[in-house]
């Protein structure tokens, strides 16, 4: 129930949602160079996809605007194996998952791990094998896929990890785990995508494979099965990939989970589908958000649109509850951003969109550049991208078009960041890096 009500809190606050390798931290020459309402002095954590709340806000001031190899990197270490799961923060440590290719690899067999990082200094704390190859389903994957594409999520005591229908697990912050459930059987599509949610004292998780989608939600302290939606009926293309939103409308709790051709609410403590939206696409990646009495979504695959819709209907409310539509520069995977009266996004080949959040009226449209995976944050009036190839870039939330500054790291970036104790976590292909201003001391 803490976990709920914090994230109730972040909600009404922002109203403004992929070779074993010696470990060895690498050391890099470190040269100088709308906030939300609710921010605090301390350091914030961020323990989830798309961080407190789940929709891509911090309350962090001063984050670097500048990086790059020679500048503002205060470590980088190499992460063991492949994964596209995006960096979380509790309490100064990063956790991330990671899937390791046995020696007698075997088609898709991988050793499925959660590992626990040092945010000051890139210390590996812990790396423990959550599923041995021989351990749950093996599937295979998109390109742009991993093994470990979900992000863990954490309440600050216990931390879940979820690898599709391989298996989900609960440890503890010393890496034991506590439990793990192998029963979320599906077929897949690309391999494993969406990200777990916590609410209150359930995990809820999508299951959107090729036949018989559905969403069910775990006992977070047993990992059993509590509740199994089926979804809408529907036909075509039925997997989908993208991570529930919590929130409160009208005093009514919900848990909003975008599939594929509908997109659906649900009673987190019963299952019961409260109302639902048809959109027509598959393969939906961006996590929701939530603000100004709707939800915005993305339709994904193949013509992608941004999607307002108000949640407070019953059955289905496709003709009397959308608000607007958007189709140009619509996303097929990163997240849009609702910051104050705007919602921002940018596409996959890299085209930024601002637009009215209340009517989806365009303020501008620019290309930002690379192509696009990573949902972006917002922190102290900016807005922060990540682009597949390695740049990040930096603008101002505005409504006009202000850019602030472009950083390339020059290695494959597909995992969202994580801003958190005045540092950007970021993970690329081969290595977490820590961007944090030089300080006087170093």
């Amino acid at each position: 129930m803490l976990q709920w009500r914090k994230s109730l809190v972040l909600l009404s606050c922002a109203v403004i949602p992929w070779a074993v390798i010696p470990w060895a931290v690498i050391p890099c020459a470190v040269i100088p160079c709308a906030v939300i309402p609710c921010a605090v002095a301390r350091a914030e954590d961020w323990p989830q996809f798309r961080g407190p709340g789940g929709q891509g806000h911090s309350s962090e001031k001063g984050l670097p605007t500048e990086w790059g190899p020679r500048r503002n990197i205060a470590w980088k270490r190499r992460v063991p194996g492949e994964g596209w799961s995006s960096p979380i923060v509790h309490d100064g440590t990063v956790y991330l998952t990671a899937a390791l290719t046995p020696k007698r690899a075997s088609g898709n067999a991988r050793s499925l791990h959660a590992l626990a990082i040092d945010g000051k200094g890139g210390k590996m704390l812990w790396d423990v094998e959550v599923f041995a190859p021989d351990q749950g389903r093996q599937w295979g994957k998109h390109g742009k896929n991993s093994h470990a594409s979900p992000t863990p999520v954490t309440d600050g005591k216990r931390l879940w990890v979820h690898f599709g229908t391989t298996g989900t697990a609960c440890l503890d912050l010393d890496g034991k785990v506590l439990w793990r459930n192998l029963d979320l059987r599906y077929p897949p599509v690309h391999g494993g995508g969406g990200s777990p949610a916590l609410v209150d004292d359930v995990l809820v998780v999508s299951c959107d494979g090729s036949t018989a989608p559905f969403v069910v939600a775990l006992d977070r302290d047993s990992g059993k099965i509590r509740w199994r939606a089926p979804r809408s009926d529907s036909t075509g293309k039925l997997f989908a990939f993208s991570t529930p939103l919590a929130f409160v409308a009208k005093g009514r709790q919900q848990v909003f989970v975008p599939g594929a051709n509908w997109a659906s609410s649900y009673d987190p403590r019963t299952g019961k589908e409260l109302w639902r939206v048809w959109h027509g696409g598959y393969s939906v990646v961006p996590r929701p958000v939530f603000g100004h009495g709707n939800l915005y979504f993305s339709s994904s695959f193949d013509a992608p649109m941004m999607i307002a819709v108000r949640p407070d209907g019953e059955g289905d409310v496709s003709k009397t509850h959308v608000t607007w539509k958007v189709k140009r520069g619509a996303p097929h995977s990163p997240s849009p951003l609702l910051v104050g009266d705007e919602i921002y996004f940018v596409s996959d080949r890299g085209i930024a969109s601002c637009i009215d959040a209340k009517t989806g009226k365009r303020h501008w449209q620019k290309r930002i550049g690379g192509g696009q995976s990573a949902s972006p944050f917002h922190a102290d009036g900016r807005i922060y991208f990540q682009s597949e190839g390695g740049k990040g870039v930096v603008i101002r939330a505005s409504r006009k078009f202000e850019a602030i500054a472009s950083n390339d790291i020059g290695e494959r970036t597909l995992a969202s960041c994580a801003p958190s104790g005045g540092a950007i976590y970021i993970r690329s292909q081969a290595h977490l890096w820590c961007v944090r201003e030089r300080r006087e001391e170093e």
